[in-house]
Formats: C-alpha cells, sequence, structure tokens
C-alpha cells in the first residue's frame, strides 16, 4: 500500500464522498509550488487517468498519477481539527523539509532518483 488513511480521516472522507456522485474518489497530487518546492493537491474526482495508480485505504479509493507516485510512498493523510475546521494532513516519510507556513516541502533525493 503506497498510501494510507487514519481512521478519523477515512470517516470524513466517506462523509464527503456520500455527498457526491457514485464513483468519485480522493485524489491526491503534487505540484511544484511554495518556497520548498512542491505542495500537495487534495480533491476529489469521478475520472481516472490512464497513469493513476488506484489504492483503497478505510474503504476510500484513493487516486495518484504514477509519476509522483515515489514522492509519496509510505504517507499516511490525517485529519486534523482546529476549532470548527477540519483539515487532511499529509504525514510523508519523503519529505526533506517543509517551508515556515507548513504549505510546501521538498523531497529526498532517493524520492526524486524513482520518479
Amino acid at each position: 500500500m503506497s498510501i494510507t488513511l487514519t481512521e478519523n480521516a477515512g470517516k470524513y472522507i466517506q462523509q464527503q464522498l456520500a455527498k457526491m456522485k457514485p464513483g468519485t474518489m480522493l485524489r491526491i497530487g503534487v505540484k511544484k509550488s511554495g518556497c520548498s518546492g512542491n505542495s500537495y493537491i487534495v480533491d476529489y474526482t469521478e475520472d481516472i487517468q490512464s497513469n493513476d495508480q488506484i489504492f483503497e485505504s478505510q474503504n476510500v479509493k484513493v487516486a495518484i498519477a504514477s509519476d509522483i507516485l515515489s514522492f509519496l510512498v509510505g504517507s499516511e493523510v490525517d485529519l486534523v481539527k482546529d476549532g470548527l475546521n477540519n483539515t487532511l494532513k499529509i504525514n510523508n516519510p519523503n519529505a526533506d523539509s517543509t517551508c515556515g507556513c507548513g504549505d510546501s516541502f521538498s523531497v529526498k533525493e532517493k524520492a526524486i532518483e524513482h520518479n
């Protein structure tokens, strides 16, 4: 399994998916952005792309493009509650450093080499 969800994240995502069209799943991506080089994209999608890898954790399907999989392998998605706000947080063992605001990260050279 490349990506896992904590129980709390799984329940939260299932609640969100119940409001959407059948077949919708969580999509996790990475884009070049921020002061540390990369940032996460967490969204919901009905579309499976030809290069997607599909994983299942906590009864939730997760789509990740195969070209960024090495950046995320071994990551865990958790639910962080801050007052009335819920945020999905990715705990990524491949992250080498993060910026001060916590919105961007860089990856260890080993993860980049496999990409």
